[in-house]
């Protein structure tokens, strides 16, 4: 397929060359209606934002420029269908769950997996059966799981439906994904993968391979977070063979709001082609930065910023390189601190800080000039804070809790509001997490454990943005009653 080719936003820069008098939805009629934002953003975006119609298509049932941009994204991925996603990944995961499984159905999956499968587990009714992911004690981070821990738990549950795996995990390591894929085949369980943090991975061959290139059945990719489109816009991949095109189509409609977003959908066309064509040579400069950074922050007191060297360690078959991790515990520091100090002090963003790190993300976008202000920073956070002593490995609970009941039945029973400390030994009836990464510390249907409380309250100490929780203070949790 013509890969220079973007039917849909040639399609929509046909629209607005036609200069049409808009009497549809939506309401700012291409931004008379909004001028504050129209002026500020500019008039041609608002004049973009469109509802559909025959000459756009129409992404609950795309049979024209729509369905032609999604054959193309397919055959960008290697994959047998491809589906525009607007509703974020999180869509994209839920979707993949209950195209698969059915309520009371199990699936398999590590405990670190984002809080949007087990929103999907809520949604489908499923059952969840965790695997241990394998835990790094040095760097204080849960990597990814190995054969042999998925195959136990595949033996130990034959009666399974799918396999859920996350490639990468947040922090850019992957798991042995082509044996986990033939394992769970062998065993007729469909494959669903995370991919949320590997959309450029199908563009380099530097990079791990990418999960529609194994043979997953369902994937889901963040175009938006390594792909360059549009925050929001995804994408779901998907293989002959476990799950059928149409009953995901209409799974997906179940969720996917009838009125998409033509910015979003069109940056998802752009992004695409320029990922086709372009993605190689440009994340081979994201690679020589990222390797650059590296080598840089190695050698600065205090920093340790973690590659390659990790794989073949437990939970870590190959590791993506554009996932610029530093450990910052031998400055005296929490990565909670060092995000904050960088944004503060330096007007540096990270994605994230944790107990022991901080994560800078690199993709399409960067700049030598910006990897040079990053690397001064950590520089100077080296010298200001070279005094102090390395700060002791902060616990973080990732083994796997105890499940009393499915996430499905946990957020529907009757439920009481207790404290944190009251709450140990219940059952919780809501998901509490840190975000970034949105990684529930504790979900529906699991015992709270002291561990995990004691790791709340740790967080809240270091001003961390947690989320879910109905009680807005984060001081009660419901439990079932």
């Amino acid at each position: 397929m013509n890969q220079n080719h973007t039917p849909l936003f040639d399609a929509l820069k046909d629209y607005h060359s036609r200069g049409v008098i808009p009497f549809d939805v939506p309401g700012h009629k291409h931004g008379q209606g909004l001028q504050e934002m129209s002026t500020y953003f500019g008039e041609k975006m608002l004049q973009l934002d469109v509802n559909s119609m025959k000459c756009l298509d129409n992404l609950s049932h795309p049979t024209s420029c729509i369905k032609e941009a999604e054959d193309l994204l397919a055959a960008a991925y290697g994959a047998d269908y491809g589906f525009f996603m607007v509703n974020g990944t999180s869509s994209s995961v839920q979707a993949m769950i209950m195209s698969v499984c059915q309520p009371g159905d199990k699936i398999i999956l590590p405990r670190n997996a984002h809080k949007s499968a087990t929103n999907g587990m809520i949604l489908s009714g499923v059952l969840p059966v965790y695997v241990q992911p394998e835990i790094c004690d040095e760097l204080g981070i849960a990597m990814g799981v190995t054969v042999e821990a998925v195959k136990a738990a595949i033996e130990a549950n034959l009666d399974a439906k799918a396999v859920f795996i996350i490639n990468p995990t947040y922090y850019g390591a992957t798991s042995d994904l082509k044996s986990i894929i033939e394992l769970a085949h062998s065993y007729n369980m469909a494959v669903l993968v995370d991919e949320a943090h590997g959309a450029h991975f199908h563009f380099h061959d530097e990079l791990p391979p990418s999960a529609t290139s194994l043979g997953a059945d369902l994937v889901a990719a963040s175009v938006h977070k390594t792909g360059g489109s549009l925050t929001q816009s995804s994408v779901l991949l998907m293989n002959k063979g476990f799950v059928n095109k149409k009953y995901v189509r209409t799974i997906i409609n179940l969720t996917q709001t009838t009125s998409a977003s033509y910015l979003l959908m069109s940056s998802l066309d752009i992004a695409r082609k320029n990922l086709a064509l372009n993605g190689q040579r440009i994340l081979s400069h994201v690679l020589e930065l990222s390797r650059y950074a590296r080598g840089i922050l190695n050698e600065t007191h205090g920093l340790y910023a973690f590659a390659r060297e990790l794989e073949g360690t437990p939970g870590v078959h190959l590791f993506d390189e554009t996932k610029l991790t530093i450990n910052v515990t031998g400055l005296g520091l929490t990565g909670f601190e060092a995000y904050d100090i960088l944004r503060d002090e330096y007007n540096i963003q990270l994605e994230l800080g944790d107990a022991n790190n901080v994560l800078a993300i690199m993709s399409l976008g960067d700049t030598k000039e910006h990897i040079d202000a990053l690397i001064d920073a950590f520089k100077d956070l080296s010298k200001r804070f070279a005094h102090q002593t390395k700060l002791t490995y902060v616990h973080v609970p990732m083994d796997c809790p105890k499940t009393a009941m499915s996430p499905r039945e946990a957020f529907y029973r009757d439920k009481v509001s207790v404290t944190l400390r009251d709450a140990i030994g219940r059952i919780s009836g809501e998901s509490l997490m840190a975000y970034p990464p949105g990684i529930p510390t504790v979900t529906p249907g699991e015992l709270i454990t002291e561990d995990m409380v004691d790791y709340i309250e740790y967080l809240k100490e270091q001003n961390t943005l947690l989320t879910d929780l109905e009680d807005e203070n984060l001081e009660m949790i419901k439990v079932i009653e």
